[in-house]
């Protein structure tokens, strides 16, 4: 279908840890929105919630069939732990971690990229809507 995707998420918990919830924007590489996704994930630390959109994103993507697949995180975190560059030093990232990277196995050409906040205002947009609901 698509021969690149890219896929913003952001995930954030309102106290850390607290309610969480997560958004997800995947874009072609026009950068036209192919699919916007948020949920409410309960109480979690931040950085849970990071993993739990990245793992969302990447599930979504599948339905594209893409070539490549470009994720943007605001996370500098969960970038650098995905590309091997950190260790997965806290216990409850580990299963996180484990469940993003299978997520990414079925998927071709997969690349984690840091941005800044401010570029990645359309997924953090759609977690708010979500914790407001809840809070």
């Amino acid at each position: 279908m698509n021969k690149i995707i890219k896929i913003f998420t952001d995930g954030g918990a309102r106290g850390n840890p607290g309610p969480a919830a997560i958004g997800v924007v995947i874009k072609d590489e026009k950068d036209n929105i192919l699919k916007e996704y948020h949920e409410f994930v309960g109480k979690a630390t931040n950085n849970q919630a990071e993993y739990r959109a990245l793992i969302k994103g990447l599930e979504l993507a599948k339905e594209f069939k893409p070539q490549k697949v470009i994720c943007y995180l605001d996370s500098e975190l969960i970038v650098k732990q995905m590309k091997q560059e950190y260790r997965v030093k806290d216990k409850n990232l580990q299963p996180l971690f484990i469940k993003a990277w299978n997520a990414a196995l079925g998927l071709k050409n997969v690349s984690y990229h840091h941005i800044a906040r401010d570029l990645n205002k359309e997924a953090d947009k759609l977690l708010n809507l979500e914790l407001d609901k809840h809070c």
